[in-house]
Parts: C-alpha cells; structure tokens; sequence
C-alpha cells in the first residue's frame, strides 16, 4: 500500500522542507561592524548547514517516479507553510523508479528484499561538494587563511600575490580542508534523513535511514549504462580508483568543470548565489529583521582580489587532480530513507509486545480510516 499525497508530502517537508529565511551568522568581532559574508542562501531548512553553506539537494522515487525537490535556494511559489509545497515543486526526472537492481554491488545484500519495492517511498540525499569547497575557500580567505597541497608537498603556485588577504604563514592542508568539506555535507544529507525518520515514528510509518545502497549506482555511475540510476554525469580518470559524478545537467550542476568553463567561473557562480538577487546579502531579499534591508546590505561583497584568489587555488586543485574537489567526489550520496506502511501482523506473530509504537498501531485507523 503505497504513501498517500498528504503522507508523502509530510515525510518530504521533514527531509527537505523550507523552514523561512534564517538569521545568518550576526557576530564575530572581527568583521565588525560589517555582517559576517558566509552564508551561501537566504534560507533555512529543516536541517542545520555549516554556516548556512546549504549545498545539498534531495531527490526521491515511488511507483509513480523519480523527482528532484529544489530547496536550498528557498521554496519558489507557493511558500514553505504549503502542505502539499514539496509535491508542487518536485521536479519529475522520469517515469518509475529509480532503476537500482537488487542486487550486489548495487544493493547489499541484507537489502535486497526490503529497500525500493512496491509502495515504499525512498528518498535520497545528494551533496554537492564541489559548491561546499567553494564556499569553505571563501570562509578561510574571508579570514586571512589560504591553503597548501599537503598530498604532493606543493605550495599553490600563484598563492603569493594573495598576500594582502591571506596570512602566507597560516595554510590549510588541502586534505584536511577536503576532509572536513565531506564531513560537513555529511551532516546535511545525514541529518534530512533522520529529521524524515522521527516524522516516520510520529506519523507511525515503517521505514529507517540507511547507507546500504552503492553510491556510484545511485547517482547514475556504476559503469553499466543499462543501469541509469539519478542519471548523474560522470567522468573516468587514470589518475582516480573511481568514476567522479559531476551533477545532472539542466538540474543539479557541480559548479566545476565541465558545468563551467574553469573555476574562476565557478567562483563567479557561487559569489552570484551570495550577492545576487535573492541571495543573503541582496538589498531586496525578504528578511526577517524590522529593517532587512540594512542587515542584508551590511556585509561585505566580494573584491575581484578576493576571488582571484579563491579561483587560483581552486583551479590548482582541478589542474592537479583532474576534478575539484580533489580527493573526494564532486558529487555523494551515502545516507538515504525509506518510507513505507508497515505489517503489523508480522510482528504481532514474531515480536513481543512493544515492537511497535503508539503511532504506528494507530495508523491505519487514524490515517486510512475506510480502508
């Protein structure tokens, strides 16, 4: 028995919903009095984001298809209080579910018999961390840090004529920088996935988060193009052990090559989502201050300096290793909900009592009363 609209929707409001116009970061006495310039949206969502970045976006399938939810740039038309908002805004990639066979190395094992069948609803978190790692350079040369290549033991060539806005003696390793950009959309995509599973127990659904699907078959990269997964762009190369997901054209784009031109575009990309209209730090965006526009206006933009220099030592990362970011992928999933109804009787005949909530006890009489 498949999730009904308004049970559909509830579970992707708590994943991915728009939560109303975050307040940013206000205080750091350094910048003072200007307003700190991280943010990367004008929006909060119904999970936390390192210092506002937002980078991730979900996508999820059922019988009737596979769809993209656009929210880390705010809800568009209709507005976040919508019931049915992620219904009206999902944009549907293709009849049908996500093609992921039941099978190793696409599916473990244990999940063959459980994970995307009939009537289950899953939903797929996909970070994207190329934008993340722009952002992040931005943060550290917003306070005088730059990085270096700790991996091949290279300084980045260029990096001295950013000497008015970095410390030259204060640089991040590369691979802890890449480290922590992972870790970071980690918590994203992590975190949407249990803020859905505390909506499943509420609304007494079955369903739990999970990593055991293949990555590189959900995104669309596994190698065997019978297998299209989201349909992700993907790349191969000598110098890496795995194929590197770029992003689906036309909806969810790394900002790298060969989305761009090279990666100062990249940074004129991502400087644009700031500044830009509907961006934080846009006069006209809405707020949720008494005088916004003040607040909004108050932050610094971006110098052609400045992103001269975030351009030079990301290029350097995609001239060195061939993808930016550099040792991790451009684009991940690794954490994912299913959503379904359960079978009471199962665990009636197999568990004690106690194996089930409240809610979900009550479900079908609550929720579906004439079936």
């Amino acid at each position: 028995m498949p999730l009904d609209q308004v049970e559909k929707a509830m579970v992707l409001q708590a994943v991915s919903g728009v939560t109303g116009h975050h307040y940013m970061i206000p205080f750091n006495p350094s910048y003072a009095p200007a307003l700190p310039n991280y943010s990367g949206t004008a929006w909060g969502r119904t999970f936390p984001s390192s210092a506002g970045f937002h980078t991730s976006e979900v996508f999820f399938s059922d019988d009737e298809g596979t769809y993209h939810l656009p929210s880390r740039d705010g809800p568009g038309e209709g507005g976040p209080s919508d019931p049915e908002w992620p219904l009206k805004h999902a944009v549907k990639l293709h009849d049908g579910r996500i093609d992921i066979p039941p099978v190793e190395p696409h599916m473990e094992a244990h999940n063959h018999w459980c994970v995307n069948r009939p009537g289950s609803l899953l939903i797929i978190p996909v970070a994207d961390l190329s934008q993340h790692m722009l952002l992040a350079l931005c943060y550290l040369v917003q306070n005088r840090v730059g990085i270096f290549d700790d991996i091949n033991r290279s300084p980045i060539p260029g990096i001295e004529k950013c000497s008015d806005l970095i410390d030259m003696n204060n640089l991040y390793p590369l691979s802890y920088l890449e480290t922590q950009t992972a870790t970071e959309a980690a918590v994203e995509i992590g975190t949407a996935c249990y803020a859905g599973m505390l909506q499943l127990q509420a609304m007494g659904l079955g369903g739990w988060m999970f990593d055991g699907l293949n990555p590189f078959s959900v995104l669309g990269a596994s190698g065997d193009p019978s297998i299209r997964g989201l349909g992700f762009r993907f790349d191969t190369d000598d110098r890496w052990a795995l194929p590197n997901p770029t992003g689906l054209e036309g909806h969810f784009e790394g900002v790298c090559p060969p989305h761009c031109k090279d990666m100062r575009e990249a940074v004129d990309i991502v400087v644009r989502r700031k500044f830009g209209p509907g961006g934080p730090f846009h006069l006209d965006t809405p707020g949720p201050w008494k005088d916004s526009r003040a607040v909004r206006g108050a932050a610094h933009p971006h110098s052609e300096e400045f992103k001269e220099c975030v351009a030079t030592m990301a290029q350097y990362v995609l001239d060195r290793f061939g993808k930016f970011p550099g040792t991790v992928p451009t684009m991940w999933a690794q954490m994912y909900l299913q959503a379904h109804h359960l079978d009471l009787e199962f665990y009636d005949r197999k568990f004690k009592p106690g194996a089930y909530l409240s809610t979900h006890a009550e479900h079908m009489a609550r929720w579906h009363p004439d079936k």
